[in-house]
C-alpha cells in the first residue's frame, strides 16, 4: 500500500505561483509514477501532470508550459510548481500514484491522496 499526503495549497491571485508537494510512503514508491488531477465543483477529476519510475514528464495541454513536475526519489516526493496560475486552475488537487506509470484516466489510478485546495482569485 501507498500512502500520499499533499501540502502547499492555498489562495493566490491571477499570475501567482504555488508549489504543491505529496509526500510517499508504503511500498516501493521509487519504482511507482506520480501524478496530479484536479477537480473543480461541479465537474469530473481531470488529470493534470505526470512522472513516470525513470522521469518521463506529461502534461495536460491545458496546464503545459506553466506547470512543471518533479520527483525526489531521495525524500520519496513529487511536487508540482504551477506558475501564471489562471482563476480556472481553482480546483482541489490530487496526488496520484501507480505502479511504473500514472494512466490519464483517473478510473485507472490505483493510490490517491486525499487532495489540497487551490483558489486563484481574479
Amino acid at each position: 500500500q501507498v500512502q500520499l499526503v499533499e501540502s502547499g495549497g492555498g489562495l493566490v491571485q491571477a499570475g501567482g505561483s504555488l508549489r504543491l508537494s505529496c509526500a510517499a510512503s508504503g511500498g516501493t514508491s521509487q519504482n511507482y509514477g506520480m501524478g496530479w488531477f484536479r477537480q473543480a465543483p461541479g465537474k469530473e477529476r481531470e488529470f493534470v501532470a505526470g512522472i513516470n519510475w525513470i522521469g518521463g514528464r506529461y502534461y495536460a495541454d491545458s496546464v503545459k508550459g506553466r506547470f512543471t513536475i518533479s520527483r525526489d526519489n531521495t525524500k520519496s516526493t513529487v511536487y508540482l510548481q504551477m506558475n501564471s496560475l489562471k482563476p480556472e486552475d481553482t480546483a482541489v488537487y490530487y496526488c496520484a500514484a501507480s505502479p511504473v506509470s500514472v494512466s490519464r484516466n483517473s478510473k485507472e489510478v490505483d493510490y490517491w491522496g486525499q487532495g489540497t485546495e487551490v483558489t486563484v482569485s481574479s
